[in-house]
């Protein structure tokens, strides 16, 4: 098949026999005109096809790098690195040379985090590094089963109330303190996304973050999140070291919320959580625990209301009182007791400076109705956090008794109520 260059060819030669040939009649002259307009038609095809072709090229070279690209993003595995370090400034009632010095400020933590994916498993993990000692506060592998579940297993939060806080502080509620807020222990759990207005969680959890009973570490009160160590004997000391050591395991836990649509901008999830495990002395199953909860997270515009009432037993004969354990430091507990919370928060968006968000928040918990007797634990926080840039901060003001960190034991017996003024500035990379 003739290209248009050598039909460009062929009409060239033609009209060269034609001018030889002419004694230039009119009709040869019209034949000539004719020819050359051929001529300047198939010149200009020609030019155009050679400009399609390289815009083809072009464009195809560009397609197969997009291609590329588009395939090295779908296959591209990485694990990303995170973290924090973060100081604290604290003004107490209940230390007199807190009092005295204006307050202290001291280093509070230096955590790293990791999370990405290789393959189709998810990884995320976080450990903390204090100056008194080191904890892991979560690391697992998932699996996103399908469009709505995906499993979990390591150390990963226990399905509980409120989530995935139950609090707007730096302090959490007193529900942590129970170890029924942001808890973290070894298992697997199974997580429904929220689909058809409804959510569920599903886990089973065969020990503590620490190995259980007879973990192999220095001190098992070295974590992150509270954990049942012990049992306390008539002559223990709140914050002696257990004599009687226990460990949680085979921990069934469930947390189930729908979620109501009330318009636009407002919104509430209403839900129940319930867990149920054993307790093991090292030897032998020494007892059994469980837990209950009813809550509510309303959002409307720029509120949040949260409502969470709920009751947690210890089950062992003649035994009243427990030893718990974190941070570096054993505490007690009683055996049983109820408790509820009411937080409500406001949240500012600004911009001001690299200031870009402002939250207002009172919380309050109370404790009550306890096993050995002694007096409610209360816990009200006022204060409100500022997000700038990379930094994030708490200002707090506390009001408590018998609250750990703000001068008392969960198992104290005061009727003094305490004040701390806190000041937490984390930056977070």
């Amino acid at each position: 098949m003739f290209s248009l260059r050598s039909i460009s060819l062929i009409a060239a030669i033609g009209l060269c026999h034609f001018s030889a040939l002419a004694n230039e009649p009119d009709d040869i002259k019209q034949q000539l005109a004719a020819l050359k307009a051929q001529i300047a038609a198939l010149e200009q095809r020609l030019a155009e096809q050679e400009v399609a072709n390289e815009k083809a090229t072009v464009l195809l070279t560009q397609q197969k790098a997009d291609a590329a690209d588009d395939e090295a993003d779908t296959d591209k595995d990485g694990i990303k690195l995170g973290g924090a370090i973060r100081t604290n400034y604290s003004h107490t009632s209940y230390s007199d040379g807190n009092k005295n010095r204006g307050g202290d400020f001291a280093f509070d933590i230096f955590r790293l985090n990791l999370n990405g994916s290789i393959g189709d498993v998810l990884l995320n993990a976080e450990i903390r590094f204090f100056d008194y000692m080191t904890a892991v506060k979560y690391a697992y592998v998932g699996y996103q089963l399908n469009e709505d579940w995906q499993v979990q297993a390591g150390i990963t939060q226990v399905p509980f109330g409120n989530w995935p806080y139950n609090s707007h502080n730096y302090f959490f509620s007193t529900n942590y303190y129970l170890g029924l807020e942001d808890d973290h222990d070894l298992g697997i759990m199974f997580k429904r996304q929220l689909a058809d207005n409804w959510q569920l969680d599903l886990g089973f959890f065969k020990n503590d973050e620490l190995g259980g009973v007879d973990g192999f570490v220095d001190s098992r009160a070295d974590r992150y999140s509270y954990d049942i160590v012990g049992f306390r004997q008539s002559d223990d000391g709140i914050y002696d070291d257990p004599a009687q050591p226990l460990g949680e395991y085979n921990t069934f836990s469930g947390r189930f919320a729908y979620q109501l649509a009330h318009s636009s901008d407002f919104t509430t999830e209403l839900g129940v959580s319930a867990l149920a495990g054993g307790l093991h002395n090292g030897r032998n199953r020494a007892g059994s625990y469980n837990a209950w909860a009813l809550h509510l997270n309303s959002h409307y515009q720029r509120w949040n209301l949260q409502l969470q009432h709920g009751e947690y037993q210890y089950n062992i004969d003649d035994v009243d009182r427990m030893a718990v354990g974190a941070y570096a430091f054993y505490d007690s507990i009683a055996a049983k007791a109820k408790t509820s919370t009411i937080n409500l928060a406001y949240s500012l968006p600004i911009e001001w400076g690299p200031v870009t968000g402002l939250q207002f928040y009172n919380n309050y918990g109370l404790v009550y109705d306890k096993s050995d007797n002694s007096r409610d634990t209360m816990m009200n926080v006022t204060g409100f956090s500022v997000a700038a840039g990379g930094l994030f901060t708490y200002f707090d003001l506390v009001h408590a008794r018998n609250q750990p960190f703000v001068g008392g034991s969960a198992a104290g017996d005061s009727d003094e109520t305490e004040r701390r003024f806190n000041i937490n500035i984390g930056y977070y990379f």
